[in-house]
């Protein structure tokens, strides 16, 4: 199984837990990892080059998926507009791009860890995913866990993730911070800002959006 790894703070949780799933030597020699940023990991998921990732909701639409995504219920601060008179797209992203058009934001989409480290540091910025709350009072579904075979493999994941709340190790933590520049007690805040489980709030939302489209 290759899977698509997209390194960013809003999925360390799911990583960590990830870890774990696969301890077994005979699982692990199964589990291949392909790292790269949202839009990369996209490109590969429809080429299969890899077999399984968290895929961009507006490049998810038809792919098989389970109930697993990015999902902020109001702010998420990962997904921002910084304000100006002309737009610039993040080229890490795919839906938080058309979110901003869909929204009618001008300005330089950010996303990610990036995006995060300017929210905690500066407030000129326009949280995207709150903006779409505050308009249709529903979360807004980033990406899907999406895969081309195996549905019962990726089910189990599924259930196993959601099973119960995934606790990070601090050594794991503090090398998430060193690599991001962001600290440990801001990284765990982050974190409750995100969901993962796809519920019936977050499928309408993700209905919504795709309407929208």
């Amino acid at each position: 199984m290759i899977f698509g790894k997209i390194e960013y703070l809003n999925l360390l949780p799911f990583h960590v837990f990830m870890k774990r799933f696969t301890r077994s030597t005979q699982q692990k020699l199964l589990m291949e990892y392909k790292k790269n940023v949202p839009a990369k990991i996209n490109d590969a998921f429809v080429n299969r080059r890899v077999d399984a990732a968290f895929i961009s909701s507006v490049k998810a639409k038809n792919s098989l998926h389970v109930n697993l995504g990015i999902i902020a219920k109001k702010e998420v601060k990962s997904v921002i507009v910084i304000p100006s008179d002309t737009d610039k797209k993040d080229a890490e992203s795919a839906s938080s791009n058309l979110l901003a058009e869909l929204l009618h934001v001008k300005g330089e989409v950010l996303i990610g860890d990036k995006a995060l480290r300017y929210a905690l540091a500066y407030n000129d910025y326009i949280d995207l995913a709150q903006l779409w709350n505050e308009k249709y009072h529903l979360p807004f579904v980033f990406a899907l866990l999406c895969y081309h075979k195996d549905k019962k493999q990726y089910k189990k994941i599924e259930k196993a993730f959601l099973k119960r709340e995934v606790k990070i190790p601090q050594y794991l933590l503090q090398k998430a911070a060193k690599k991001t520049y962001i600290a440990p007690k801001e990284i765990l805040e982050y974190l409750q800002l995100i969901s993962y489980k796809l519920d019936y709030k977050a499928k309408k939302g993700l209905k919504k959006f795709y309407k929208t489209v």
